[in-house]
């Protein structure tokens, strides 16, 4: 196909995810002409997709699961609680909409040049452009980002391509309720989903090939999360490995056989066996940009790609898959297109997995740390030791971190309970700042809030003072 002479600019970035979408309008407010590509999806992956629906309806669940036990509370009413699946709708909506209305009036005030459509590599820093009103542009980039983000991976295993199965993404369009639901897969995505149904009511079967739920936590936390689902009526079965699906016509029951030869069915499918780079049809080998062996963009510690002038950033980077880890990366980038040098080694990138209670981890896992050669310690409690927990009848979880013996640091952290997210937080400024744990625990922290459980968990060592080490 002949092209005419493209459009230059200064950055151009393909994919209007957390970090894409930043850059663009930042290097447009400064003066620098910027066209960014998005292909169906107004501020991302997240805003439509992901964190913020999904996150919606998890509080969703968890109002729910007050409401059951407000006579806990001192608080009665007649008539139980129940989901309305069109109230469910509307509130994911409305939240999801006005967030997606709020990023396409800001994108349109933008100086920038926001264009709707599919783009692909033509040669170096150059893409061709269909947009969704048919026209093909075509525009070149002084620097370029690639920021196409992830899509739900499938399995291949047989039948599942005919039984029109649900993932992470087309399980939100709401369509039902279903009585039963099967999920395959037990990893973060998966069990937040687990959790969430079952407090909506669903028989829910959890299916995990490997021993535990979480494979990338400690077991013993795995272990706790597991406990916590299987108490809110879900089936985990860990050590079972999916060979085949099969759906009845006129979308009835789907079942899925497992390894040792038996088989179960639901109403639904749920596949969250992880997510798969947008990268096959970006034209990357015209472009000079090198793949990893998953088919994520080869980058290096500031995002810089194989090729001059073109960065990355995101999931398709192989950045973890968090929008904070997203939102980094636009600093990142940032920093290292206006004269820095910003890198994203040693960056501590906290997440929390949305299960009701939720678990917050920072760093190392205990195993991690020992792997890694650490002298350890290990502080722990339980969840209903802390005051605040109390008083909310929100006892259920257990707290843990990980400490270097010969130098008081903290290596890493697991919050299960509630709020566990927010308290994360305050685990990280100690860590960046190099604090020792005793700082922590002998902090003065506000009364009663969960916050206070750092007291309490970094007591559980014991009052050893620290001894700065010298060189």
């Amino acid at each position: 196909m002949a092209h005419s002479e493209p459009d230059e600019v200064d950055l151009l970035v393909v994919g209007g995810g957390k970090a894409g979408k930043s850059l663009a309008m930042d290097r447009a407010k400064a003066g620098w002409s910027v066209a960014m590509v998005e292909r169906d999806k107004i501020g991302g992956t997240c805003i439509n997709v992901a964190c913020i629906p999904t996150k919606s309806l998890v509080e969703s669940a968890r109002t729910l699961a007050a409401v059951r036990q407000a006579d806990v509370m001192g608080v009665e009413f007649e008539g139980a609680p129940a989901v309305s699946l069109d109230g469910l709708r509307r509130h994911k909506e409305s939240v999801v909409g006005g967030m997606v209305d709020a990023h396409e009036t800001m994108f349109t005030d933008s100086p920038m040049d926001f264009i709707m459509g599919t783009a692909r590599f033509v040669a170096p820093r150059t893409v061709a452009i269909t947009t969704n009103d048919g026209a093909t542009r075509l525009v070149r980039g002084r620097d370029v980002v690639i920021n196409t983000g992830t899509t739900p991976a499938v399995p291949d295993l047989p039948g599942i391509a005919d039984s029109d199965v649900w993932t992470s993404e087309t399980i939100l369009r709401l369509d039902r309720i279903p009585e039963t639901l099967l999920i395959l897969g037990g990893g973060y995505i998966g069990c937040e989903f687990a959790s969430m149904f079952a407090l909506f009511g669903t028989k829910v079967v959890l299916v995990q090939s490997s021993d535990q739920i979480l494979p990338r936590e400690d077991s013993d936390i795995a272990g706790h999360v597991a406990e916590i689902l299987t108490g809110q009526g879900v089936d985990v079965r860990v050590g079972a490995r999916a060979t085949s699906v099969q759906r009845e016509p006129n979308r009835g029951p789907v079942t899925l056989t497992l390894d040792d030869g038996s088989a179960i069915t639901g109403d639904e499918l749920l596949v969250a066996t992880g997510r798969a780079p947008v990268t096959s049809e970006l034209g990357l080998d015209v472009a000079g940009v090198r793949l990893t062996g998953r088919g994520f963009v080869e980058v290096d510690d500031h995002l810089r790609t194989s090729a001059e002038h073109v960065w990355a950033a995101g999931d398709v980077a192989g950045s973890p898959q968090f929008t904070h880890a997203s939102w980094n990366d636009f600093r990142i980038l940032r920093g290292n297109l206006t004269g820095r040098d910003v890198s994203t080694a040693g960056r501590l990138v906290p997440y929390t997995v949305f299960v009701t209670p939720e678990l917050a981890r920072i760093g190392m896992t205990e195993a991690q740390a020992r792997d890694a050669g650490h002298q350890v310690e290990v502080a722990t409690i339980a969840v209903s030791a802390i005051p605040r927990a109390k008083t909310l009848h929100e006892k259920t979880g257990t707290w843990k971190a990980v400490v270097d013996t010969e130098t008081d640091r903290i290596l890493g952290a697991a919050l299960l309970g509630h709020n566990g997210g927010e308290v994360i937080s305050a685990v990280q400024m100690a860590m960046i700042g190099d604090l020792p744990y005793q700082s922590v625990r002998d902090a003065v922290l506000t009364h009663p809030t969960m916050g206070e459980g750092l007291n309490l968990l970094f007591d559980s060592l014991g009052d050893k003072p620290h001894t700065p080490t010298h060189p």
